[in-house]
């Protein structure tokens, strides 16, 4: 091992042993108490302060530290808004089902119910409606991406989105979903 490298990893086990538990608490307040989440940013921190020895001196430490970590959960949170919510199988035997059953509360059942209700409703139109309904409230595109898409004339799309969405009302009150 180097002379250089010594002084690396001596830095960063200094940093350790006087920030890493303050950095800790930090970070699990930012992240919502999720210990793990903490550890995980908390030890990626440390590892960005070992890649940057060189440039860190004792009076920049904890700057940088609190502010590559703050970084470390602003980029997370940004990542995880991209993702689809992750549902949690930290249950023993528990599949997303199971999971979704014994979630926070009633709402949880009832979004789900409420899914697979318009989803059997969606099933019944025609597939010329269920496909502007799927391309206009679903996948959020304007009349002309969807007639785009559709490969048909953009007064088809909004012509078919009327009568689909009057059909898709008259399905979900046959099953009880809305009133009439």
């Amino acid at each position: 091992m180097t002379k250089f490298a010594a002084q690396e990893d001596a830095l960063v086990r200094a940093l350790y042993h006087e920030h890493a538990e303050n950095l800790l608490g930090y970070v699990r307040a930012l992240v919502g108490g999720d210990l793990r989440k903490a550890e995980d940013i908390v030890q990626e921190t440390l590892l960005r302060a070992w890649r940057h020895a060189g440039v860190l001196t004792p009076e920049t430490a904890r700057p940088w530290l609190y502010r590559v970590a703050r970084n470390l959960v602003v980029d997370g949170h940004r990542a995880a808004r991209r993702r689809p919510l992750e549902v949690s199988t930290d249950l023993p035997g528990a599949t997303s089902v199971d999971a979704l059953a014994q979630g926070q509360g009633p709402d949880d059942i009832d979004r789900a119910l409420l899914a697979w209700q318009v989803a059997d409703a969606l099933r019944a139109l025609t597939a010329a409606h269920r496909e502007v309904i799927v391309e206009l409230y679903f996948r959020d595109r304007s009349v002309a991406d969807a007639a785009e898409v559709l490969r048909i004339p953009a007064g088809t799309v909004r012509s078919r989105s009327y009568y689909a969405l009057r059909a898709l009302r008259l399905a979900l009150e046959e099953r009880g979903v809305t009133a009439p």
